[in-house]
């Protein structure tokens, strides 16, 4: 009888517990991600619930996945980078399997007044791109780029007024600078 030799290409039955923690480690060292993020990808990964269950909440306990701190930084991080709003910054936390608890405590942190100066900041860095366009198309594509921001309308139309010289509520101009 002729001798079986193993295939060389063949991989032995991997644990599955060191295949998810092997997926959850390799995401982890891109960029923090969610509970829910590495849960998603390990069941787009064929894992046993159980399995992911039990390797979630061993990199839980390590520190490895803590879904409040990375609510705190990605706060933190996106409204001073991208200069979102509070709705927004909910939105993408929502959208990353953050909890409402979770969400609501991290953006508890979030200044109005800070909101609002990252709405001027904004404003006034398309100011001189916009300045040959006529007075209502530079209105709406001002205010347009804080609605895809996240910032409500109200807040959206007083800060284009306040920039483009307009009274505001009865504020004027040099009230705000």
């Amino acid at each position: 009888m002729p001798e079986v030799i193993p295939d060389s290409d063949a991989e032995p039955e991997a644990d599955p517990d060191s295949v998810a923690r092997a997926i959850c480690l390799r995401l982890l060292t891109a960029r923090a991600r969610t509970h829910a993020e590495l849960a998603e990808a390990l069941r787009a990964r064929a894992v046993p619930a159980e399995t992911a269950s039990r390797v979630l909440d061993r990199l839980s306990q390590v520190g490895l996945v803590d879904d409040a701190e990375f609510a705190e930084r990605f706060v933190g991080s996106r409204q001073a980078d991208r200069g979102l709003s509070r709705r927004e910054l909910e939105r993408q936390l929502r959208h990353r399997g953050v909890g409402d608890a979770t969400a609501r405590a991290a953006l508890a942190g979030v200044d109005p007044e800070v909101e609002l100066e990252a709405a001027r900041k904004l404003v006034s860095r398309r100011l001189q791109a916009t300045a040959k366009l006529p007075d209502g198309v530079r209105m709406r594509r001002l205010v347009g780029m804080l609605a895809r921001r996240g910032y409500p309308p109200e807040m959206a139309y007083r800060v284009v007024r306040l920039a483009l010289g307009e009274p505001c509520d009865g504020l004027e101009v040099s009230d705000t600078v």
